[in-house]
C-alpha cells in the first residue's frame, strides 16, 4: 500500500534570489514577511510532526527561496539542522526549490550529502521570449541542463511552471508542459500568473501593458495542461496558489485569476466535459456512479455540475462504485 506524502514546508522568502522577476514578491505570495530563525525551524517541524499521521512518508520542504543560492555554509547549516529528523526517522527526506541556474555539481553533491531527495525548479516556462520578458534571468537551456543533472544523480525532478506570464500563449504554455514531460520531471505544479502588490508587473498592469488571464480562462488552460501531465504520469503537486489571506484584499492581490479553490474548479470543469461529450440526450431519472475519490470533483465545486445535470435531466444521483478507475463512470435511467 502506497503511504501518503506530507511535507512539512519551511518558507525562506526571497532569501538568495538576486533577480526581480515581473510578477515576483515572495513575502506576499508565502504570507510570510521575514526569514525563519533556526528554533522557528525546529518549531515549525515539531508542530507538524504532532500533526501528521504516523503512517505517512514525511518531507521536510524548503520552499519560498532559491535555495541553493544561499552560501554553502547556509545551506548547510539549514540542511543540518534537519538531521535529527532523518536519523530518526521521523522524516524520510528533504525536498528543496530553486532556481535553474543555481545548479551544478558541486552543489548536487552537497545536497545528495544532506538527504536531499527532490529538487523543484522554477522553469515557469519554456519559451525564451516569455522568460525575457518576465525576467528570469535565465533561458530555457539552462531549464534542460539543470534538470539532466539533477536525473542524473538520482534525484527526483520537479519542474514548476506559471500560466499567463506576459508574452504567454495556450500554445507557449502547452509546449512548456511538453517540455516538462520530455525532460522527464517526476512532478510539477501550475501556477496562473497573478498581479502583486509591489510588482514590477503591477506597473505593467497599471500602465496597461500587462492583462492577467481571466479566471475562466486560467481554469480552462490548467483543465487542458492538467490532463496532460496525468497522461504522462506527472504528478501535479499543486494548481494555484496556497490560499492566502492577503489575497482577500485588493490592497496586495491587483488582479489576475486568483480563487482559494482554484484545483477545485479545474477538476470540476474536467468533469463538466466529461459528462457533456459522454451522457446521452434525452431526460429521465438518472444515477452516475463514480470512484468514491472522484465523486465530490464529478458534483462540482458548489455542486455545480450536480445543479447543471439536473436541469438537463430533471432529476440526478450520484453513487460511489470504487470499481471504477480516475475519470471512468457508469450511468442508468431509473
Amino acid at each position: 500500500m502506497k503511504l501518503k506524502h506530507s511535507n512539512i514546508p519551511i518558507f525562506l522568502p526571497e532569501l538568495a534570489c538576486p533577480h526581480r522577476c515581473v510578477f515576483c514578491n515572495q513575502s506576499h505570495i508565502s504570507g510570510q514577511k521575514t526569514i525563519p530563525s533556526f528554533s522557528e525551524v525546529i518549531e515549525t517541524i515539531e508542530k507538524h510532526l504532532e500533526t501528521i499521521p504516523a503512517d505517512t512518508d514525511i518531507q521536510i520542504a524548503f520552499f519560498g527561496g532559491s535555495f541553493t543560492g544561499l552560501s554553502m555554509t547556509v545551506q548547510k547549516d539549514y540542511l543540518g539542522l534537519v538531521q535529527p529528523y532523518l536519523n530518526s526517522s521521523k522524516v524520510s527526506g528533504i525536498r528543496i526549490s530553486t532556481r535553474p541556474d543555481y545548479i551544478n555539481e558541486e552543489i548536487l553533491e552537497m545536497l545528495i550529502s544532506f538527504g536531499v531527495q527532490e529538487i523543484e525548479l522554477g522553469a515557469q516556462s519554456t519559451d525564451d521570449e516569455v522568460l525575457k520578458i518576465s525576467g528570469r534571468g535565465h533561458s530555457c537551456e539552462e531549464i534542460r541542463k539543470a534538470s539532466q543533472l539533477i536525473l542524473s544523480k538520482n534525484i527526483r525532478l520537479g519542474l514548476q511552471m506559471m500560466i499567463g506570464l506576459p508574452g504567454d500563449t495556450f500554445e507557449k504554455s502547452r509546449q512548456t508542459a511538453k517540455t516538462i514531460i520530455a525532460l522527464g520531471a517526476h512532478s510539477t505544479r501550475i501556477y496562473p500568473t497573478l498581479v502583486i502588490k509591489d510588482t514590477h508587473l503591477a506597473t505593467m498592469f497599471s500602465q496597461g501593458l500587462y492583462s492577467p488571464l481571466s479566471l475562466d480562462d486560467a481554469i480552462s488552460w490548467t483543465k487542458e495542461l492538467y490532463l496532460l501531465f496525468e497522461q504522462n504520469n506527472i504528478t501535479v503537486l499543486r494548481t494555484g496558489l496556497h490560499p492566502n489571506e492577503e489575497f482577500n484584499s485588493k490592497e496586495t492581490l491587483l488582479a489576475g485569476p486568483y480563487h482559494p479553490s482554484f484545483k477545485e474548479l479545474v477538476l470540476t470543469k474536467i468533469w463538466f466535459d466529461i459528462f457533456t461529450k459522454s451522457l446521452p440526450p434525452e431526460k429521465g431519472k438518472l444515477s452516475i456512479f463514480v470512484s468514491e475519490k472522484q465523486i465530490n470533483h464529478a458534483i462540482g465545486y458548489n455542486s455545480s455540475n450536480k445543479k447543471m445535470l439536473k436541469e438537463k435531466y430533471g432529476w440526478i444521483q450520484f453513487h460511489q462504485n470504487n470499481s471504477l478507475q480516475n475519470y471512468e463512470f457508469h450511468y442508468c435511467y431509473n
